[in-house]
């Protein structure tokens, strides 16, 4: 029986990766960095999740971006100083996105609303170091489109905004994701479809989701590949949103295509985000934490995926 599809796109990835490893062995010296995506953390304060991440060695902290309004949200001199006591750097912030910021709405008040956000929001990533500010082109949580027209409505609201980025040093990451949350951009195509109609330096990279991509994508691995150069941080869980090594997901294949793309080098993150299942995963931000849950979840995730990397950079036949 021949093999299946998705198992010959892996085959090519490992081969492609063995390749690597034989022609270029100093190229796997360092090793992915991993971040972590807090809102999922829920109500805990900033400081009882950084000690965690602390606790099981995870280097990054991607921050909620929680600041709707300009009274809201983390302050610039105590997060620094939280962060700082922990050992913790920021990848990137973690950029919100409802009906009521959503950057392709019909109404202008919630496009005005989105500006805002992005007004406050890319500022905030470049004072705490961050590489990236996550933008979804549509409200999560929305599966609906509200016309034929919102793709091009998006782009131009972002398009508006995009200085802000270039000003300000930081990249924005457009995160495809399924079509089950949203009504626009859904893979890694889209996004860089997306990317060339906004048309500007600012906005020309992308956050990928292995849970989105395992829904709208071929395979994932071939999507990373797809993405190459422009994938800045990927969000990672398992094939049921829940801890590393609680589902299905292909990781070493996944492993395998981010060293292929050298995603290893420079400020470019693996970030874990494992929501769990269902259809909008917002009403995390507001959960009451379980911290011996929490707990398991941070150390069961880390120690999984480092465990499969050193799987994979240890293959005899590499």
């Amino acid at each position: 029986m021949r093999r299946q599809h998705f198992e010959e796109s892996s085959l090519r990835i490992q081969e492609r990766f063995r390749e690597l490893k034989k022609s270029s062995p100093e190229k796997l010296k360092s090793r992915l960095k991993l971040s972590w995506s807090n809102w999922g953390f829920g109500r805990e304060s900033l400081a009882e999740s950084a000690a965690r991440l602390e606790k099981f060695g995870v280097s990054y902290i991607e921050l909620h971006g929680n600041h709707y309004g300009p009274d809201l949200g983390y302050r610039v001199d105590e997060t620094l100083k939280i962060l700082s006591h922990h050992g913790l750097r920021v990848s990137g912030v973690c950029g919100m996105f409802s009906a009521d910021n959503d950057l392709a709405s019909n109404r202008a008040i919630c496009r005005q609303a989105a500006i805002d956000y992005l007004r406050r929001e890319v500022p905030f990533t470049r004072e705490m170091g961050g590489a990236y500010l996550l933008v979804v082109p549509g409200a999560v949580g929305r599966p609906k489109a509200y016309d034929d027209v919102e793709f091009e409505r998006s782009a131009e609201t972002l398009a508006a905004c995009a200085h802000w980025f270039t000003e300000n040093g930081v990249k924005a990451a457009i995160e495809p994701i399924r079509s089950a949350e949203t009504s626009l951009v859904h893979t890694v195509a889209d996004a860089k479809r997306y990317l060339n109609t906004v048309n500007h330096p600012g906005v020309g990279h992308i956050n990928g989701d292995v849970y989105h991509m395992q829904s709208e994508e071929r395979h994932v691995g071939d999507a990373i590949l797809d993405a190459g150069d422009q994938l800045v941080n990927l969000h990672f869980a398992d094939s049921n949103r829940c801890a590393l090594g609680d589902g299905s997901m292909d990781v070493c294949t996944i492993i395998r295509a981010l060293y292929v793309i050298g995603f290893h080098e420079g400020d470019r993150f693996v970030t874990f985000e494992p929501l769990g299942p269902g259809g909008d995963p917002y009403p995390a931000m507001h959960g009451k934490p379980d911290k011996q849950k929490l707990d398991a979840l941070v150390s069961t995730s880390i120690r999984y995926f480092r465990e499969c990397e050193e799987l994979v950079l240890a293959d005899e036949a590499a």
